[in-house]
């Protein structure tokens, strides 16, 4: 990956492409974090959510959602959690885990993208969800204390990053003892062939970019997160599929 690009490219790409796709999120179909409609082939966008799945979430950023999964359907979410969404787009998972979480919890979601972030806090004002917080930083450089958050989740996001191993370790940082990871992400096969890695339009649709299994595996376990579990939910690509990741800091 370092052949092909530098971290600021990946970073300047993905930025432009969900600015746009923030514009857009009123004006018809989003588009997925793959490039194609949300809805198409029921693999990415707001269609994954099933029923009783999106209290909290109003229809406008259900609508901008770009993601691979639902991570609030399995991080477990308990009353007076601090839950962190890395790359938090439209503001969909935030709002839903602000009322899983209760008065006394909280739910803060981190982006890049100013126009995602003015988006995701309009969503936040329709859906009168007060224990919400916004922030502008980079999920590599996450502007928060250490063991700040009880729950780390993410929607398709950490496979856009140019250093997902240290996304993965500040993760682990602002995990409180005990606290838990649990993403939707796109997991790339064994042997992916390297002209859909080089491919940087494939890269901002999420495939390009993702770690393997192994990796995966391996990034978690240097964070010093144990307690791994990956399990593929269904296929996205001929050399990927989207996968819940969950992890415990210890």
């Amino acid at each position: 990956m370092a052949d092909m690009t530098t971290d600021r490219d990946i970073r300047d790409t993905v930025r432009e492409k969900y600015a746009a796709a923030a514009r857009a999120a009123t004006a018809g179909p989003s588009s997925s974090c793959c490039g194609s409609p949300a809805d198409e082939a029921g693999v990415f966008g707001p269609g994954l959510y099933a029923d009783g799945e999106t209290e909290g979430a109003t229809a406008g950023a259900l609508g901008a959602s770009l993601g691979c999964g639902v991570p609030t359907a399995v991080a477990d979410l308990h009353e007076g959690e601090t839950v962190l969404d890395l790359g938090s787009g439209g503001g969909a998972d935030v709002l839903i885990s602000a009322r899983r979480v209760g008065a006394t919890g909280k739910a803060i979601g981190l982006d890049m993208t100013d126009e995602m972030l003015e988006l995701a806090r309009a969503n936040a004002a329709d859906a009168g969800i007060a224990n919400v917080e916004f922030v502008k930083g980079f999920i590599e450089d996450i502007p928060l204390p250490d063991a700040s958050v009880d729950v780390v989740i993410s929607n398709c996001v950490i496979n856009l990053a140019g250093d997902k191993p240290k996304v993965i370790a500040e993760a682990a940082r602002v995990l409180r003892p005990g606290g838990r990871f649990a993403v939707s992400d796109v997991i790339a096969d064994e042997g992916m062939d390297e002209a859909t890695r080089a491919d940087m339009a494939a890269y901002t649709g999420c495939i390009a970019g993702a770690l393997t299994e192994a990796e995966f595996r391996a990034a978690l376990a240097a964070a010093g997160l144990t307690d791994i579990e990956i399990r593929p939910t269904h296929r996205v690509h001929d050399q990927a599929a989207s996968a819940i990741v969950r992890a415990r800091k210890p």
